[in-house]
């Protein structure tokens, strides 16, 4: 009985450091990817101040519609993580459901932002690479969304299939970090696109 009571701590203690693990995985992919937009937006500047403009575009309302569907997303994943903590998994999973479905939706108007870009004549290849910029940031942050929603996925396979407590939450804390990430980066990167007119 004893020899089995350490057998599960042991087993208990390497789960934690595998888990804690791949959390310190997750933040060098978010590090990482914060230093990549980065590079991305010193681009545009460097080349709105060598060719003395920026993008010339009045951004598609689609865009601020797409901001707030997202930050709503962020709400309910703040509420998910909540229920989840309370143990409360049907809530978990109704506000899981809802970041997934906006999640959706965002995507779904980052395309039609790009359609409202084309019909107004602003084309991925063209003589301003600021515009061309404009396409290579939405379209990598929207890689980041598929991403994202795979955690989502992640996080309701977990409610539906009753795993530990301690491993539910940690799925949604993982979702959680990188839902919120790219939820922070897409405000800065729209608002950087706005003043950068």
């Amino acid at each position: 009985m004893v020899h089995t009571l350490k057998q599960e701590e042991v087993s208990q203690d390497r789960m934690s450091a595998s888990l804690k693990a791949k959390k310190f995985v997750l933040w060098l992919f978010v590090v990482s990817s914060t230093i990549m937009f980065g590079g991305f937006t010193s681009y545009y500047i460097v080349f709105a101040a060598s060719k003395g403009k920026g993008h010339g575009l009045v951004l598609p309302d689609v865009f601020m519609y797409s901001t707030a569907v997202l930050v709503l997303s962020s709400i309910c994943l703040f509420f998910a993580a909540r229920a989840v903590r309370r143990q409360n998994i049907q809530t978990q999973k109704i506000f899981l459901w809802l970041t997934m479905l906006l999640g959706i939706g965002f995507a779904y108007l980052q395309f039609d932002a790009w359609s409202a870009l084309y019909q107004s004549g602003a084309t991925l290849v063209n003589n301003n690479a600021a515009i061309s910029v404009i396409y290579i940031v939405s379209g990598m942050h929207l890689l980041h969304i598929l991403a994202g929603l795979c955690f989502i996925l992640n996080s309701l396979w977990g409610a539906y299939s009753k795993v530990q407590p301690e491993n539910a939450v940690y799925r949604i804390e993982i979702a959680s970090i990188f839902w919120h990430f790219i939820d922070i980066l897409w405000i800065y990167l729209y608002v950087f696109l706005l003043l950068n007119s």
